[in-house]
Order: structure tokens, then sequence, then C-alpha cells
């Protein structure tokens, strides 16, 4: 991107230092190009931060999901547990009902049908021994087959209580690998934030006004009163811009979009990739005020339209939150919430 010459030339003398500091091998004499290379430099560093810090916040919201998963299977598989044991329990009582009945039925069979009839002391006695018998048959039946459910029962309590211990232990070895990822993306982070901070403050007036201004940032123009999301976001012109920050003082871009919403009461995800996804797609034709438009490959920023073309944004390190064109920077998608 080209900028004014007046912001070019204004700096000349005084950006050879910052430009050798910033890994430049230029001429004493500055041209023209030499400051738009600066601004480019820097702009390149903060996309490559910008992206990792997308990067990072995403894993930190699929850990802190992980973790809240990883409760809810170790509460199902506890519960499992003690419906496994309480299966154990009943089958294990059904046991013993069908080996006392067996004992029973066994002592029962020694007499047939015949001596029982036979060793009656009178008609009735024979046909109340026969009833018995023919009770505990029945009995005996019943208590069998509760026998064969209970053991079911228990065998399919032992095997989900067993796969969901299984799957709690499979999930809590996964969240220690993210762990030890998120740990190497944060340092690597740090290492790039701790880059283009570097690059920023080593800039002169003259720079730094180049680099505040790299995306041309305008008055923004209202149709009526800004209400809603975009009076939220608006009236937070002018915040400096915070690494994963979701205000109420600093913001990164998708952070901005965050309070915005939850001013009205109204939760977004928290990463620009998230967001464009989360939404419902519109076109660059359809966009209304309120819209959430993603740029860059990978959607590495998001801003909010404030209709009549304008977009505000939390744009960079060391550039405040401001209003730009929506079409000053290459566009992957609008949603609306």
């Amino acid at each position: 991107m080209r900028f004014p010459r007046t912001l070019r030339t204004t700096g000349a003398t005084t950006l050879g230092a910052v430009l050798l500091t910033s890994g430049f091998a230029v001429p004493t004499a500055l041209a023209d190009e030499d400051l738009d290379t600066l601004i480019a430099s820097l702009e390149d560093v903060s996309q490559e931060a910008t992206a990792r810090n997308e990067e990072v916040k995403q894993l930190e919201d699929d850990l802190t999901r992980g973790e809240e998963r990883l409760g809810t299977l170790r509460e199902q598989a506890e519960a499992a547990r003690e419906r496994a044991t309480a299966a154990r329990d009943a089958q294990h009582a059904y046991q013993r009902d069908v080996n006392e009945l067996a004992g029973a039925k066994y002592r029962s069979l020694q007499i047939d049908p015949v001596t029982n009839a036979i060793s009656a002391e009178n008609p009735q006695n024979a046909i109340d021994r026969a009833s018995y018998l023919g009770a505990l048959t029945r009995h005996t039946e019943r208590t069998v087959e509760k026998l064969a459910e209970a053991t079911a029962a228990a065998g399919r309590e032992h095997t989900d209580a067993s796969r969901m211990v299984a799957e709690a232990n499979f999930k809590q070895s996964q969240l220690e690998k993210q762990h030890r990822v998120l740990a190497e993306q944060q340092e690597e982070l740090q290492i790039r934030i701790r880059e283009i901070e570097e690059k920023v403050a080593s800039l002169d007036e003259s720079a730094r006004l180049a680099w505040e201004n790299k995306n041309n940032p305008l008055a923004p123009i209202l149709t009526g009163d800004a209400s809603g999301v975009v009076g939220a976001a608006l009236s937070k012109l002018g915040s400096p811009y915070g690494w994963g920050a979701t205000g109420p003082n600093q913001f990164d871009c998708s952070g901005l979009m965050v309070w915005a919403y939850q001013q009205q009461g109204k939760s977004i995800p928290r990463t620009s990739q998230a967001q464009l996804a989360g939404g419902r797609p519109v076109s660059r034709a359809e966009l209304q005020p309120g819209d959430i438009v993603g740029y860059y490959p990978g959607v590495t920023h998001v801003g909010m339209y404030i209709g009549n073309g304008q977009l505000v944004h939390a744009s960079d390190y060391g550039i405040p939150v401001q209003v730009v064109s929506v079409d000053s920077m290459p566009w992957a998608g609008a949603v609306r919430y």
C-alpha cells in the first residue's frame, strides 16, 4: 500500500535508523518507497502475530470446552460405575434367591406326586402340597428370569462404565497434549508480540503517524442515531489495541466485536474465524449496520459494518480503534447475528 507523499517525505531523514533496526539495508538518503517498505514490513509481522493470537484464543476456547466435557464425562463415568455396582448387587441377590429356591425344589422333587398323594394325611393336605410345589416352580421360573435380566443389566452397565472411563481417560490425555501445544504457541506468540511492539516503539513521529493511518481512517458517517452494537463499538473509538483483549479499555479485532455485542446482552464467539463461521452469511450488497466483516485469508481480522460503506475495527498494535472503508482490506466474508 502506498501512502501520501507528505507522510513519506516528512520523516525521510529520521527513518534511516528505524529501517536499520528493523532489519532493512537502506541507503543514506531514503527513497520515496522506504516508508512504504517499513509499513509493509510492520504489517507483515503484525499479520503473523494477529493470526497466531487468533489461533491461541481458539485453542484456549477449545481447551475450556474440552475441560467442561471431561468433567461431564467423569460424572457420567462415576454414575455408570454406581449403576454397575447396583446391577451386580441385584444380580447377586437374585442368585442367592435362585440358589435357595433350587435347594427347596430339589428337596421337594424327592417326593413324586404319587408318593405325595399317598403320604398325605387327607385329600386337602395332598392338594395343598401339590399347590405348593406348583407355586414353587412358578416362583423359581420368575426368579431365574429376573436373575437373567439382572445379569444382562450388570453386563451392560459394566460395559458402559468401562467405555465412559476409557473415554474420559482418552479425553484427559488429549487435553494434556493440547495444553502442551498451547504453551508452545503462547511462547511463540509472545515472541511475535515483542517483535511488533519493539518495531512500533522504534518508530519516529512521522512513521508512527503513517502506521496509524495505513488504512486511511475516516470520520464516521452515520444515518440517524448510532445505537445498539454499532453505538457500542463506536463508543470505543480511540481505544488502544490489546492482544487478546475484550475490553472495556483495550481491544483486539474480535474482542471489540465480542464487547459490543455483550453490551446488547448477546454472546458471540471469541475468535475472528469462529465469528465468521457462527453468523448468517451475507453478501457485500446485503450489508447492514452491525454485521461483522472478515478480512484476509483464513479470516484473521474482523470489523463491524456501520453503514455508508464504513467499518469500525481494532486494527493492529499501536493503532487505536478506527473507522475505515469497508473495502480497505482484502474481503473474506460477512455475517449477521
